[in-house]
């Protein structure tokens, strides 16, 4: 069943996971993107309730265009947010390439029988989501020179921040299920959830958090070709009930980078989950929830 990351058991008390994940540069600064793509590289193994150990360097890279020191740069940006995952690069490999590419493949370990998968959800679970979504938005608008500064920045930070505090409490309260909401946006990958799963799920659109000026955005038509292929390949398996402004159907495809843990808790922890949460700084929502045993289709609950 496909999951977020593979996993291979070494022993009885010990498996690796081990993912992998590279992109084209999505904000400008240099060191800032390797902290990026480093963080989105780092997600799969916190999704399956795993701990980062190593990570080695994938580039891509037209040194003579671009020169040493923004690849440097890049470098530093993933060693340091390897770092602060606790783990170490063992090394890497790179290519020349036209267009700048970097992320790493990364191992991490953990107790095959506390390993989470996205195929546990059970009707009655409460779905938590851990960061605000909006990137491919922002980043479209950051593309087209309509972000400042200040806003750059806040979009880089969003992006670069670990799942690890996240992961930390979700490993000691316990969930059924969990997966990071990445490329396919919060839909497409609520209906892997759903589907590997054998439920379907209900969402609120109203109770999601959007980044600072996502709506505004995508209202003036900056939504990246990604969410419309997001919305082509399942929108099939989604369901509306009441109005839905487009803005918010436009977000809920929206492609992410680097974005937060969707988790189904039993409804019994969903309580300790989010004050754990919360308490680990983690801005955590209650969107939605798990339904009956069924095909893995997504309600989605207008007004």
């Amino acid at each position: 069943m496909p999951d977020d990351a593979g996993v291979f058991r070494l022993r009885p008390d010990l498996a690796i996971v081990q993912t992998v994940d590279f992109f084209t540069p999505v904000v400008d600064d240099p060191y800032m993107f390797g902290q990026v793509a480093a963080a989105n590289a780092l997600s799969d193994i916190y999704t399956m309730g795993a701990v980062p150990i190593t990570a080695l360097n994938l580039v891509a890279y037209p040194v003579c265009k671009l020169g040493a020191d923004t690849l440097k740069a890049i470098l530093e940006g993933g060693c340091d947010k390897v770092a602060e995952a606790g783990a170490v690069i063992l090394g890497g490999h790179s290519v020349e390439d036209e267009e700048p590419k970097y992320g790493l493949a990364v191992t991490g370990v953990v107790h095959p029988d506390k390993l989470i998968t996205n195929s546990g959800a059970a009707p009655g679970d409460t779905l938590v989501l851990t960061k605000p979504i909006g990137t491919g938005v922002l980043a479209t608008a950051l593309k087209g020179g309509l972000l400042s500064e200040p806003e750059e920045m806040a979009l880089a930070e969003q992006m670069a921040e670990l799942n690890a505090a996240a992961a930390q409490v979700m490993r000691e309260v316990g969930v059924n299920a969990c997966t990071d909401i990445t490329g396919f946006g919060l839909l497409g990958h609520m209906r892997e959830m759903a589907a590997n799963s054998g439920v379907d799920m209900e969402l609120d659109p109203f109770k999601i958090p959007f980044l600072p000026r996502a709506k505004e955005l995508a209202e003036e038509g900056l939504v990246p070709a990604g969410a419309y292929r997001n919305r082509e390949h399942f929108e099939q398996h989604v369901e509306i009930s009441g109005e839905l402004p487009t803005v918010i159907s436009d977000l809920l495809f929206d492609p992410q980078t680097s974005g937060g843990l969707l988790m189904a808790v039993p409804a019994e922890k969903k309580q300790q989950l989010l004050d754990g949460l919360h308490s680990s700084g983690v801005n955590a929502s209650p969107v939605g929830r798990v339904l009956s045993r069924g095909q893995g289709k997504i309600l989605v609950r207008g007004a």
